[in-house]
């Protein structure tokens, strides 16, 4: 089967056009693999797993009766020794969970840290 002479210059740049369009689509375009993207939103998800339960970790911190230590604790502590802080004291641990929540641990410190 012989092609056209003008045909081979026509593929050759529609897939020129196809690699340049991919390359500008995913460095400047916003595009982004699936993988990329359940990446992104198990992040968001869990952003917004943390924001909501904040006022739940901050009223239990209130309502613990060994507060008042544990909020010095977090007062003198470094920054990175916080969450840990928190999460030890049981009130970043959402109901029905055994293990505490990270991220509500991290918003949760904060939030306290803004009280004070």
């Amino acid at each position: 089967m012989k092609l056209p002479d003008g045909m081979k210059p026509a593929l050759f740049g529609a897939v020129l056009g196809a690699i340049a369009v991919s390359i500008i689509g995913f460095n400047w375009g916003g595009w982004v693999t699936g993988s990329s993207a359940t990446e992104m939103s198990n992040e968001d998800s869990t952003a917004a797993v943390a924001l909501a339960l904040t006022p739940y970790c901050v009223l239990k911190s209130k309502n613990d009766p060994k507060s008042g230590v544990v909020m010095a604790e977090l007062a003198d502590a470094n920054d990175w020794k916080r969450r840990s802080i928190v999460e030890d004291a049981g009130w970043a641990t959402p109901l029905g969970t055994e293990n505490p929540h990270r991220a509500l641990a991290d918003s949760c410190q904060s939030a306290l840290s803004n009280d004070t």
